[in-house]
């Protein structure tokens, strides 16, 4: 079965406005779209899905695309991160803890050979490190 070009064009925006409104925050709008049918792990034009360029601050966003299915251990084409990674190296410790809970892998590397508690241990996040250990 042949795809038309407009079809992917289409789904290719539906994954870029999935991406765009999980990288803003806008959890209303990442849930339409979740409803609409938009694929929770569709990768935008960068190559990225929703949870990697989400607002790591947010989250609401991220437990509800979690909830929708995405995945916690995509990881970055050109870096190797995690999205627990992301969240460990910038000191999220409530999105650490959702990643977690939807089985993120707290001994993934990434091209460095680091894990998500070696990221955060480099950048000072104290409370993110105690909660990685204590698991």
């Amino acid at each position: 079965m042949l795809v038309s070009s407009a079809a992917l064009e289409d789904a290719l925006a539906a994954a870029d406005e999935l991406a765009s409104a999980a990288a803003t925050g806008n959890t209303e709008r990442v849930g339409i779209l979740l409803q609409d049918g938009v694929d929770v792990n569709a990768v935008n034009r960068f190559g990225r899905t929703p949870l990697q360029v989400m607002m790591m601050g947010s989250t609401a966003v991220a437990h509800l695309l979690l909830k929708h299915g995405a995945n916690p251990n995509v990881s970055d084409c050109h870096t190797g991160a995690t999205p627990l990674h992301d969240a460990a190296r910038e000191g999220f410790l409530e999105t650490v803890q959702i990643l977690v809970q939807f089985y993120a892998n707290k001994n993934a590397t990434d091209n460095r050979n680091c894990r998500p508690i070696d990221v955060a241990r480099e950048n000072g996040h104290l409370e993110v490190v105690s909660y990685l250990e204590s698991l």
